[in-house]
């Protein structure tokens, strides 16, 4: 489908024809025109697959086409990081190149400016509010803000927020919101209890899932069989003989994080923790110095398993096995970017044997198995089926710092006929 087959307005087709955004993605087809229906929308789609124009041009359409007040808050964008938030206020402002909307992105920064030019959006009521919800909720309690013209409530990596423990503030937000209202909700992952939560606060919602796609060639996955104590002198052994910088290690748990982070450091690697206890301004620093190279080893929870842009890192790490083959996709997916080549490698425990046999299961392939180096001793049998049962997988299913950024415009260029159609580009997240 390309998007002029659908009912958009002039102005979004205009500026979509000046990006040469022609041809939607599978979940654009599927959900912009459920969303531009008024319905409530739960979508499970990957980072990439481009989620976040499935939701900002039928929000952009039906600001266009509904009554509103232009000088009230018309609807809010949730993301969990301020890096997600930026990126999606970039891209309002492309799409929005011809409508005449204003956006405020609210999220946390070390300048002692943007506290008070957040605080005039919210009270001028921006048409579109972006923000991260510890941020909005620090504006809610220092004075009101009248949500009461609110029509729309997108929620973008909504498992994401799950698991940075967001989802508290969420509901607060949520409370404060007309109950008539459009709520859109997108997520890689859809685990019960985030499927429990939404439905507490959507109104029968419509659920599209895009089928997560498997990792590209040019990652060369690979596995080690090995007990638990043997993990940490493989990673330090490996990691001092590569000399590799911009390397990322998944671990699962934020303790973890701690302990491993502390135990490479010692053995003189030069590494530095990613997880949710950190403060925003220190998870900043962290990824600003990884992305500039001063930081060889970046030690992450699922964190930064998405929404991430570094295009450069040759090699991913995972300590622990992926209790879902979206997380696994999605971490593997942080190296080979860009057209370049990587490496993935996960450490398969006892414990651990049966989950990665389901990944195996999912990628239908047998990943490339890396002997055990004779130093650390004899590997333990790969036996996933005597584990069997032990668990259950859910699986593989299938900014801008100004207050009013007025996104006004003249008339559009002539977007031509269907003609063009040869030369179609696919709105993705990446070309966005």
């Amino acid at each position: 489908m390309y998007f002029d087959e659908l009912p958009l307005t002039d102005n979004i087709l205009d500026a979509l024809w000046d990006m040469h955004f022609e041809e939607c993605t599978p979940v654009q087809e599927e959900t912009i025109p459920v969303i531009l229906e008024g319905k409530d929308v739960i979508s499970c789609a990957q980072t990439g697959t481009g989620k976040t124009a499935a939701y900002i041009l039928p929000l952009l359409n039906n600001l266009t086409t509904d009554n509103h007040d232009p000088d009230r808050i018309n609807a809010i964008i949730m993301a969990p990081t301020r890096e997600l938030a930026q990126q999606i206020d970039q891209q309002m402002e492309a799409f929005a190149f011809y409508s005449p909307f204003s956006s405020v992105p609210v999220y946390g920064g070390s300048d002692g400016n943007v506290w008070d030019v957040q605080k005039r959006g919210l009270t001028r009521g921006a048409d579109v509010v972006i923000a991260t919800p510890g941020r909005l909720l620090s504006h809610m309690n220092v004075y009101k803000i009248d949500f009461s013209a609110v029509k729309y409530f997108i929620l973008d990596e909504a498992d994401r927020m799950l698991d940075m423990g967001f989802f508290d503030d969420i509901l607060k937000i949520v409370n404060q919101l007309p109950k008539d209202r459009q709520t859109i909700m997108f997520s890689a992952t859809m685990p019960q209890e985030l499927r429990k939560l939404a439905k507490g606060f959507m109104h029968d919602p419509v659920e599209v899932n895009i089928a997560i796609s498997r990792p590209p060639e040019s990652i060369r996955q690979q596995a080690l069989i090995c007990y638990e104590n043997q993990k940490l002198p493989f990673v330090r052994d490996l990691l001092k003989s590569k000399h590799l910088k911009k390397v990322i290690l998944f671990v699962g748990k934020k303790l973890n994080v701690k302990d491993i982070n502390l135990a490479l450091r010692k053995a003189g690697l030069d590494t530095r923790p990613m997880h949710s206890d950190l403060t925003q301004p220190e998870r900043e620093q962290t990824m600003l110095d990884f992305r500039n190279g001063k930081v060889d080893v970046l030690v992450a929870t699922n964190i930064v398993a998405r929404g991430i842009d570094v295009d450069d890192i040759p090699l991913v790490i995972n300590w622990d096995v992926p209790r879902d083959a979206e997380d696994y996709v999605h971490r593997i997916g942080r190296t080979a970017r860009a057209e370049n080549s990587g490496e993935a490698i996960t450490l398969v425990s006892e414990k651990d044997q049966n989950w990665f046999a389901r990944i195996e299961k999912f990628l239908e392939k047998q990943i490339e198995r890396i002997p055990m180096p004779a130093a650390l001793g004899e590997a333990p049998a790969y036996a996933p089926k005597e584990r069997a049962g032990r668990g259950r997988s859910r699986g593989g299913k299938g900014g801008k710092g100004g207050a009013r950024n007025s996104h006004g415009g003249g008339k559009g260029k002539n977007r031509g006929g269907k003609g063009r159609h040869s030369h179609a580009k696919k709105g993705t997240d990446s070309q966005q």
